[in-house]
């Protein structure tokens, strides 16, 4: 992977408010130029937009929020989207889905997080799922970022992403 050109990592679930913004957000904190990351849904619902716990969290965590939003993953397969070196999927029902035609054929791999906004109970308990899916999701990201460059080539970035799915 050439120092210039960062590598564009999509993230994937259902509505694309919740797990997918919270990895979105923390890769392009983490990735220093060497990642850019994207997010989306395969049905974002009407008007659909960041879950505000999810905000918060990354507000508290100190990552900028500006310009995250909720969006279909059809964005990205329009020939004026941005080439996609690796698709991640992170909820289990977005890996189940059939996905569309990637352009450039990116690796591919599932990281599947619970969903914090399924969590029931106070604002406090609600908050703290919130949290914790956001350092599970940091964790791993956090060995993404920080893997040598042949880790990252073409050729093994699928196997390498698949391979962080158990960590």
């Amino acid at each position: 992977m050439p120092d210039t050109q960062p590598l564009n990592v999509l993230f994937l679930c259902t509505h694309n408010s919740a797990r997918s913004i919270l990895a979105e957000a923390v890769l392009n904190d983490l990735g220093a130029g060497r990642f850019r990351a994207f997010s989306a849904g395969s049905s974002p619902r009407d008007n659909q937009a960041p879950n505000p716990l999810a905000l918060q969290v990354l507000a508290n965590a100190g990552i900028d929020t500006s310009g995250l939003r909720s969006k279909s993953w059809d964005e990205f397969g329009r020939a004026d989207a941005p080439h996609m070196d690796l698709v991640i999927t992170v909820c289990d029902n977005a890996a189940g889905e059939v996905c569309p035609y990637w352009p450039g054929h990116p690796a591919t791999a599932h990281w599947g997080y619970p969903d914090p906004s399924e969590v029931t109970g106070s604002d406090a308990q609600r908050l703290e799922a919130f949290r914790q899916t956001l350092l599970a999701i940091r964790r791993r990201l956090e060995l993404l970022v920080n893997l040598p460059a042949a880790s990252l080539e073409k050729m093994v970035l699928a196997s390498t992403a698949r391979s962080l799915s158990r960590s």
